[in-house]
């Protein structure tokens, strides 16, 4: 007879009554963990202030930042499985840390953050939330600025009552039937044309970030006629090398030509220098004739891991890939300018929701004559101003120039932040330019596709209050003062399944409806569920 040494059935604690726990979920980089913990201590401190008020006690599941999935595996068998569980987050974090341990917890969980400009506790909290939603695990989820507020106590008490919090999405419905109008027509013929012919998008070293919502496997991607090219960015940076310095230098006398100014220093550990700028136009090129190579519709750079410890940022390429008017780029052998005219779509930090949206957006704004830059925001921070609650959208880096007011002639290159940055490289800085804006994000829930579809309106600020809210947040980064139609800053936090969102200009109210509407089409089209959020005219 067989002997073999059965490992016994693995123990776990047992749930305590009044006993939550708690973890942290955190970032890869142990400089930027190191730089968020003072941060998180407070926050935490003040939700475990308002449990204990609640006559609950919070018990800490580890010391310091999750910042691996090995160590979150690990964790995970110190909680009991039934145990109410609250997910922390004052900075922004890598989701994949805690999901394995998530997904089979059978307690009720909550995602809770604070609602800061200095700290992505918000965008890491919508990350994960989209994540989990995506699993299919249930969760609640809540965020104060110093959760002291009635509204969050009483979200609290209702979560430790019931082991979830109610929120109010009534400002979200599904998409009716739409009738025949032109813009319908075109989105659907959109769509028709898209299934037939396809699409490729390339992702550069995909979920590197630790976004497990950015990544839409490719049963769900497949049938709406778009396939993924999976590139390394090891590749990326070998190509970067074959570019000649003359070429690179190019880029940058373009730049210079249109208006751009450059914030340069000596100092590579904290100043942006020309050796860093001339890296990042090499990565542009680089892009650009891979993207040649391999037929892309569109590209993905997730720049974070890898990359960072061996190039500045690729965010001012991402910036410039984005917009129509750029410096031009030919082909190896000479003989045609690479996307001469129009933007190839790029999807930052391969967000591959924002592939798909970038992509459709791209065609619809095109086959309306509209201006098809478009790009991702961190949905970062905002507060009441004037009357209204005006966001702070963000996007880590670079916006296409065109959604500037004058362009390329009040785009600021910036140092990104070394804590992040450690080799440095240039943002494409500026306030994004009042007018009428599209919005949307596609999410994978359920085990389908879905898009959340909604207008706003990109307000203007005096330029004290600009500059206070991007001091708030991250200086060197472009932001958009946004006003959503008809979401409240609560409703929106509760429904969106993403740290991102994309924007589109339209160049009036009555233009941004219709493109809005043809994106509906296209979208349904292709067999995406959509929805409609706050107030939308179609």
């Amino acid at each position: 007879m067989t002997t073999y040494a059965i490992p016994a059935a693995p123990s776990r604690p047992s749930a305590e009554p009044n006993t939550a726990y708690l973890i942290a979920s955190g970032d890869l980089r142990p400089a930027a963990n190191r730089a968020g913990w003072p941060v998180q201590q407070q926050m935490e401190a003040a939700v475990t202030a308002a449990m204990v008020e609640l006559g609950w006690s919070v018990r800490r599941a580890h010391d310091g930042f999750i910042d691996s999935q090995r160590m979150g595996l690990e964790v995970f068998k110190t909680i009991p499985p039934d145990a109410p569980l609250i997910v922390a987050e004052a900075v922004w974090q890598y989701s994949h840390h805690v999901l394995a341990g998530l997904r089979t917890h059978r307690g009720p969980i909550l995602t809770v953050a604070n609602f800061a400009g200095d700290w992505p506790g918000l965008v890491g909290l919508l990350g994960l939330n989209a994540g989990m939603a995506k699993m299919g695990v249930d969760y609640s989820t809540i965020w104060s600025v110093d959760f002291t507020d009635d509204w969050f106590c009483a979200g609290l008490r209702s979560w430790v009552t019931t082991g979830t919090i109610e929120h109010d999405l009534s400002h979200v419905s599904d998409l009716p039937d739409l009738g025949d109008k032109d813009e319908v027509t075109l989105g659907r013929a959109l769509a028709t044309e898209l299934l037939a012919d396809k699409a490729i998008i390339g992702v550069f070293d995909e979920g590197c970030m630790g976004m497990y919502n950015a990544i839409i496997d490719d049963g769900l991607l497949n049938p709406l006629g778009i396939y993924k090219e999976r590139l390394s960015q090891s590749a990326l940076w070998a190509e970067m090398q074959r570019v000649p310095d003359a070429e690179a230098d190019a880029v940058g006398a373009w730049l210079l030509a249109k208006g751009m100014t450059f914030e340069l220093g000596t100092d590579e550990a904290t100043e942006l220098t020309p050796a860093q700028l001339r890296w990042q136009y090499k990565m542009y090129i680089a892009a650009l004739r891979i993207s040649d190579d391999f037929g892309l519709d569109a590209v993905g750079i997730q720049y974070q891991q890898g990359l960072k410890d061996l190039s500045p940022a690729s965010d001012l390429a991402e910036g410039l890939l984005n917009n129509a008017d750029r410096p031009p780029v030919t082909a190896r052998d000479g003989s045609r300018v690479l996307w001469d005219g129009v933007p190839l779509p790029h999807f930052n930090e391969a967000d591959e929701g924002v592939a798909v949206d970038a992509l459709i957006t791209n065609r619809i704004w095109t086959a309306m004559g509209l201006d098809p830059a478009t790009t991702l925001h961190d949905v970062r921070w905002g507060e009441e101003y004037d009357g209204e609650f005006v966001w702070v959208w963000e996007i880590s880096g670079s916006v296409p120039p065109s959604h500037f007011a004058t362009g390329y002639a009040e785009a600021v290159g910036k140092r990104q932040d070394p804590v992040y940055f450690p080799l440095g490289g240039s943002t494409i800085k500026g306030i994004s330019k009042p007018g009428e804006v599209v919005w949307s994000r596609v999410f994978v829930q359920g085990n389908a596709l879905h898009a959340d579809l909604g207008r706003a309106t990109a307000v203007e600020l005096p330029a004290a209050e600009s500059e206070r809210r991007s001091q708030a947040t991250t200086p060197a980064w472009p932001i958009m003062h946004a006003v959503l139609h008809g979401v409240t800053r609560d409703q929106f936090m509760a429904r969106h399944k993403a740290n991102h969102l994309n924007v589109a200009y339209a160049p009036d109210a009555a233009t941004a409806d219709k493109a809005l509407l043809a994106k509906a089409a296209m979208l349904s089209a292709l067999g995406v569920s959509v929805h409609l959020c706050g107030k939308v005219t179609i």
